[in-house]
């Protein structure tokens, strides 16, 4: 897939997505307007935000087609094909987490903390400095 397909298949995604909410939100009953002495109803941001979806996902289309932008005339792919199986092993990995994992919180935070130490260290892991400064060089992370 191109990044032109890309840009084509995400405008026309978050249009349909955002005319599902809007008509969600109008098929329920819920007030897009204002209550007199109430205030806004109760459907009032999500409508109208979703309507501010749309129409960017309509403008986004229009310039698709008159091909403006840069992205609107990039026939290069929108994925490295080097990458492609790494995308697709994260997507599985989350989706997998989300419908058949439970995360606990303490597990979660410690994973991210660990993961922030390994990425911000990687060079240095790299090139071996690390062990010739020890944990000094977790001292420009710390907020005083």
């Amino acid at each position: 897939m191109s990044t032109r397909t890309a840009e084509l298949l995400m405008a026309i995604g978050m249009l349909v997505f955002s005319l599902g909410l809007m008509w969600n939100i109008y098929s329920d009953g819920l007030v897009i307007g204002w209550v007199p002495e109430r205030g806004p109803g109760s459907g009032v941001w999500p409508f109208w935000l979703s309507l501010g979806m749309a129409l960017c996902s309509v403008w986004t289309l229009v310039r698709w087609f008159r091909g403006i932008t840069p992205e609107s005339r990039n026939h290069s792919p929108y994925i490295d094909p080097e990458s492609l199986g790494l995308v697709v092993l994260s997507f599985t990995l989350l989706t997998a987490m989300i419908f058949f994992g439970k995360i606990y919180w303490h597990i979660f935070v410690s994973g991210a903390i660990s993961w922030c130490v390994y990425a911000l260290n990687w060079e240095a892991w790299m090139d071996r400095d690390f062990i010739n400064d020890g944990w000094i060089c977790f001292l420009h992370l710390l907020p005083f």
